[in-house]
């Protein structure tokens, strides 16, 4: 069997492509499973998504499932008890962050229009289809990452920024960043349709 033509980010490891053949790109509009890639995109922040990848499921363990209102809850006691779990990435202000996203994803989430059409909003509620041709091509952020990430701290989150924002996109299929040449590209475009 042929093996397919995939983005270039994600060869050579098996749980990184099994991510990109399954999830990377493809619209998600679940507001829990919008809530867990902001966590972990702000987890990553001076990292590679693999070593965020490869902690997913301690994270779900330890941050019990990514459920919001549990997590909004966390006291010191809890803080402690994540900052000395290994299977994460034991960093205090990416751990007070987790914990205030939590509290401000829950205030979004009662609000009209609710997190899920908040934060699609910024690709107009749909999918944006790009024809990049080599990962040189796909840029860091762009103007509508810029203004989520503006919305997002206005609204009391942090970790935030315009390229962890971008990422956000790109995990979630609000962009379709595969490139050309990818396998992927094309299920993802039929997806958005």
């Amino acid at each position: 069997m042929k093996t397919p033509v995939r983005c270039g980010w994600c060869l050579g490891d098996e749980q990184y492509e099994s991510y990109h053949d399954n999830e990377w790109g493809v619209p998600l509009y679940d507001e829990d499973k919008l809530f867990e890639f902001l966590i972990l995109e702000g987890a990553q922040a001076g990292l590679s998504w693999i070593t965020v990848l490869r902690k997913r499921e301690n994270y779900r363990r330890a941050m019990d499932n990514f459920d919001a209102e549990k997590i909004a809850r966390y006291g010191s006691r809890k803080k402690q008890q994540l900052l000395g779990n290994s299977g994460i990435i034991r960093n205090r202000l990416k751990i007070d962050s987790a914990i205030s996203n939590a509290r401000a994803f829950l205030e979004c989430r009662n609000r009209e229009p609710g997190f899920s059409e908040f934060i699609w909003s910024f690709t107009d509620n749909e999918p944006q289809q790009n024809f990049f041709k080599t990962l040189a091509d796909v840029p860091a952020s762009t103007p509508a990452s810029e203004e989520m990430s503006k919305a997002l701290k206005k609204l009391g989150f942090n970790f935030v920024g315009r390229t962890i924002c971008y990422a956000l996109m790109q995990a979630t299929g609000m962009v379709n960043d595969h490139l050309v040449s990818c396998y992927r590209h094309m299920e993802c475009r039929e997806l958005a349709s």
